[in-house]
């Protein structure tokens, strides 16, 4: 039994030193294959992050296309509601002249038939002034006269429009009004006694028209009853005189005493 043990002992040291080399052989075999499968785990995980990097930066340019885009939009968005507002205007604007024309279409068609109607007016017009100015008493009778004549002479003028003969006409009216209102001096030419004697004359407005000679000796007023001049007292040479400076501002405005013939038109 004894020497069993003793050659058995040698076979287990050999069979335990090789068990232990194959641990150890095999040890190093797993950990090579691990540390290369680790290296591949490593490689494919900055493969996936270098991916991952990629796709990201590519989501990130994608975004800020999507953004710039988005704005741009919302720019346009905002020109399109003011063009929209502003087409909305232009068009209200537009009806708006639209209705302006046809207004202004009918009121042609009614100024034409105005024109129409308006030139025998004014004709009669005219001829009423032409009438009145040959029974009125005859102060300034060449400018009143030549008033009249350039008057019808324009009438008939087509290079005038109607506005502008209806305008002087009225004009010619309102300046025979005007004398009604007025005192006025001015000097000229009179018969007397047969004789054409330098004179000054005075108007006050229609009621009173008288004449002086320059040296103030005779005097006379217009009867517009009887159409013809009366001789005037010499009473009246201060007052007359008077009058005469106050008409061309020589004097200020008082009150004084002039003929009035009875029948005299105001």
């Amino acid at each position: 039994m004894k020497r069993s043990i003793l050659s058995v002992s040698p076979f287990i040291k050999c069979a335990t030193a090789i068990t232990f080399s194959a641990v150890v052989s095999t040890a190093i075999t797993i950990t090579t294959v691990q540390a290369q499968d680790l290296k591949e785990v490593v490689a494919a995980s900055k493969e996936i992050n270098n991916s991952a990097n990629q796709s990201q930066q590519k989501i990130n340019k994608i975004d800020e296309q999507i953004q710039s885009k988005l704005q741009k939009f919302k720019v346009v968005n905002k020109e399109v509601d003011g063009l929209n507002v502003y087409n909305k205007q232009m068009q209200a604007q537009l009806d708006n002249q639209l209705e302006e024309l046809s207004n202004l279409a009918v009121s042609m068609e009614q100024v034409s038939i105005i024109e129409r109607q308006i030139s025998p007016l004014m004709a009669r017009m005219i001829d009423t002034l032409t009438t009145f100015v040959s029974l009125d008493v005859p102060f300034l009778p060449e400018e009143r006269s030549k008033r009249v004549t350039g008057l019808q002479s324009m009438l008939e003028r087509a290079d005038v429009a109607v506005s502008e003969k209806f305008r002087r006409v009225l004009e010619a009216y309102q300046v025979e009004v005007e004398y009604g209102r007025t005192i006025e001096a001015y000097s000229g030419l009179q018969m007397i006694d047969g004789q054409e004697r330098d004179v000054d004359f005075l108007r006050i407005g229609r009621v009173s028209f008288i004449y002086q000679t320059r040296d103030g000796q005779q005097m006379g007023m217009w009867d517009q009853a009887s159409k013809s001049w009366q001789p005037l007292d010499a009473g009246f040479r201060s007052d007359i005189n008077k009058g005469l400076r106050i008409a061309r501002k020589q004097l200020a405005p008082d009150l004084i005493t002039v003929p009035v013939a009875q029948n005299s038109a105001e």
